[in-house]
């Protein structure tokens, strides 16, 4: 803590009752409050908050690429494979799965939905994956899939908040904001946690899924868009050459540590960094965002395409930036929301459609890391907010199109890389896919497992606010040991 900030908090009440007593104690008391106030009184230079930090451990993981599926896949159609469920298919909904449950979009008795999809077993371990991705396929061998996954959670924003911030509302640091606070950044010309989003759609949870919260907003992520500028703004103004804003930030640089040594304040220290990171980004971001520079053969194997906005774009781009030191990179790729009130929305052709634009540079992706010694010390995490339900959505339950409803009781993810088992399913759903029945994971559990691979306790990695220490995991979490290797 600055001294400046730690004398202004021996001023308060609380303080003072928490940590003065009489006799000796007050003796201490009166001895720090003078050391502090000679220490104040010196100029304190301001050390980066993105410096690097080490964690609680030897971490498995020294960085994550984090690739979410907004709208929730259907599980049951990819990686959940439910025979029983197809055998019923057509018939009424037991009542006892929908006694005392409320679903976003569905009401009444809905039928039954077994996949139209054809599954078969892949890698050694034999993980049951439907024909819709079959690249996913090749790289059976390489992940673990979670099919018990939990969330509490029925709609996209306060599940996507609930996955990426631990809380249901906005307000509070999002997982890579935790990571960036907890490890600081590697890159000093990148920043620690960058954020790319394809289909130019943003996630239902916004901002929030990559905002810093109560910590310093210097650990928010920053969005990058793979055509036009990198990052807005980023540019000289118009009239502007380089050197004349080298001179105005050294100017600011001043102005803000005379402010920091007066006040203390951490967003001054904020301030300070992203001023002097934006400056090296100029040169260091359109650098690393060109993917024109990448071999034909990597470029196919993708299926990206130079100069476009695309899903495939953004895996080449995380790997690229992993490269150049970035800590925390995510994507999100928004259109899995799959309802049936469209043909883009069936989990026939729509969903074929829609995986080819994943299932691809989603497979290159960790083969590449792997190819290139990157996959043992990083984190791949493939997953969406929640499940899709075993029945027909009620809106379009009447129609050709067949679509599920959103559900929270279980879903399906994938992980690999960073000392996670390779060619392993973890957990089971009952033979419907209504619910959990063995090793439930919830979503504060994966919390608390990413962060153990990372090098952290998760109950320890704290930040005090309006009184109180606060974490990523709130007061649940468990470290999913069985998945690790």
């Amino acid at each position: 803590m600055h001294p400046r900030l730690q004398q202004l908090q021996y001023l308060t009440r609380r303080h003072f009752f928490r940590e003065s007593s009489v006799g000796l104690g007050a003796l201490a008391l009166a001895s720090l409050w003078n050391q502090d106030r000679a220490t104040a009184s010196s100029k304190t230079a301001v050390v980066s908050p993105l410096a690097p930090r080490p964690p609680h451990f030897t971490p498995k993981a020294k960085r994550v690429i984090y690739l979410h599926m907004s709208g929730a896949p259907p599980h049951l159609d990819l990686f959940d494979y439910k025979p029983e469920l197809v055998k019923h298919d057509g018939k009424d909904c037991p009542q006892q799965f929908l006694k005392g449950k409320r679903f976003a979009f569905t009401s009444g008795v809905p039928k039954l939905l077994g996949t139209p999809r054809k599954y078969k077993q892949y890698g050694k371990a034999g993980i049951w994956m439907s024909d819709a991705i079959p690249r996913l396929h090749e790289i059976a061998d390489e992940i673990t899939v979670i099919r018990s996954m939990t969330t509490d959670e029925f709609n996209h924003a306060p599940a996507e908040l609930l996955l990426y911030t631990g809380f249901a509302r906005q307000g509070r640091p999002s997982l890579g904001a935790w990571v960036i606070y907890g490890l600081g950044s590697e890159s000093e010309n990148l920043p620690g946690f960058v954020v790319l989003i394809s289909n130019g759609v943003q996630p239902s949870g916004g901002q929030g899924c990559w905002g810093s919260g109560f910590l310093p907003s210097v650990y928010q992520g920053v969005q990058c868009r793979s055509k036009g500028d990198p990052v807005l703004y980023v540019s000289d103004p118009q009239g502007m050459d380089r050197d004349i804003r080298r001179k105005s930030l050294d100017a600011l640089k001043d102005l803000n540590q005379w402010q920091a040594d007066e006040l203390g304040h951490p967003e001054t220290a904020t301030r300070i960094a992203q001023y002097e990171l934006a400056f090296r980004m100029q040169m260091s971001v359109p650098e690393v965002m060109d993917i024109s520079k990448e071999t034909r053969q990597t470029l196919d194997e993708y299926g990206a395409q130079p100069g476009a906005a695309s899903f495939a774009n953004n895996c080449l781009l995380a790997r690229r930036l992993i490269e150049k030191g970035v800590r925390y990179v995510q994507l999100f790729d928004w259109g899995w929301d799959f309802h049936g009130t469209g043909p883009n929305e069936d989990i026939r052709d729509g969903l074929t459609r829609k995986c080819a634009t994943m299932d691809k540079p989603v497979a290159a992706l960790i083969k590449d890391l792997k190819r290139r010694g990157l996959l043992d010390d990083t984190l791949v995490i493939w997953g969406g907010e929640f499940g899709r339900t075993p029945f027909r959505e009620g809106r379009t339950a009447g129609g050709s199109i067949l679509g599920r409803d959103h559900y929270p009781n279980c879903y399906s993810m994938f992980l690999c890389g960073a000392g996670i088992k390779r060619g392993y399913t973890h957990g089971e759903t009952d033979e419907l896919g209504f619910a959990v029945v063995k090793d439930k994971v919830h979503v504060h559990d994966l919390q608390a497992t990413i962060l153990h691979q990372l090098g952290f306790d998760h109950e320890k990695l704290t930040f005090r606010f309006q009184g109180r220490d606060y974490r990523l995991t709130d007061v649940h979490g468990h470290v999913v040991k069985e998945i690790l290797a």
